[in-house]
């Protein structure tokens, strides 16, 4: 029997987190206080160059929202992670990160001075010797982007709860950029940025075995 090696971190508010995931394990992202959006990239952690597509993902699959059984594909249309399980039935694969830029433009040029995910992006990449050509159009989990019969997009309140949580399995060795959104200018978080769990559980030795 072999003991699994679980690794639990909480990001705080408007924080990235960055960690490598090893082929067969998974992470498991908590709502801790619900409603809070965590923007998501992820790179086969051997080869940086492939790296999550959201039209590869999108056309694997045939729509444009994530749950569980959804494969997040890479550029070369490889898997690079699999949703195992998913408590609130729908993310957002459209929406992208939020930056001072977007920010200016939607909301003001007063808020250009707020802290955005394309800012944690860059940073955390940063300790993995990526740069800002690294960056693509990342998952938004827990984000709720209804998309009308028009085509036009909205960001409304979220579907989440407290301690709602998803899982994704690793189909390789990944390295999992997190930016748990700063935004304030709209309901993806409620206005009110909050802490979210990061849980790592990957396959240990056996038991007994130093």
């Amino acid at each position: 029997m072999t003991t699994p090696i679980v690794r639990k971190t909480v990001v705080p508010a408007r924080a990235a987190w960055s960690s490598v995931v090893r082929a067969g394990g998974t992470l498991t992202i908590t709502d801790l206080h619900g409603n809070q959006a965590v923007d998501f990239l992820v790179y086969d952690a051997h080869d940086t160059s492939v790296r999550y597509s959201a039209p590869d993902t999108i056309h694997a699959q045939g729509g444009v929202f994530l749950t569980t059984g959804s494969v997040l594909m890479s550029n070369e249309h490889t898997p690079l992670m699999t949703v195992a399980a998913d408590d609130v039935g729908r993310h957002d694969t459209v929406g992208g990160a939020c930056s001072k830029e977007s920010n200016t433009l939607r909301y003001g040029h007063h808020t250009w001075s707020q802290h955005a995910c394309v800012d944690n992006f860059l940073a955390e990449g940063a300790r993995h010797g990526l740069g800002k050509r690294d960056l693509v159009s990342n998952i938004n989990w827990y984000m709720n982007v209804p998309v009308e019969k028009d085509g036009t997009l909205g960001i409304v309140d979220g579907l989440s709860a407290p301690g709602l949580s998803l899982t994704l399995r690793a189909e390789c060795d990944v390295l999992v950029l997190v930016s748990n959104c700063p935004q304030i200018n709209n309901p993806c978080n409620g206005f009110d940025p909050t802490a979210v769990e990061m849980t790592i559980t990957e396959a240990g030795t056996e038991a007994g075995t130093p």
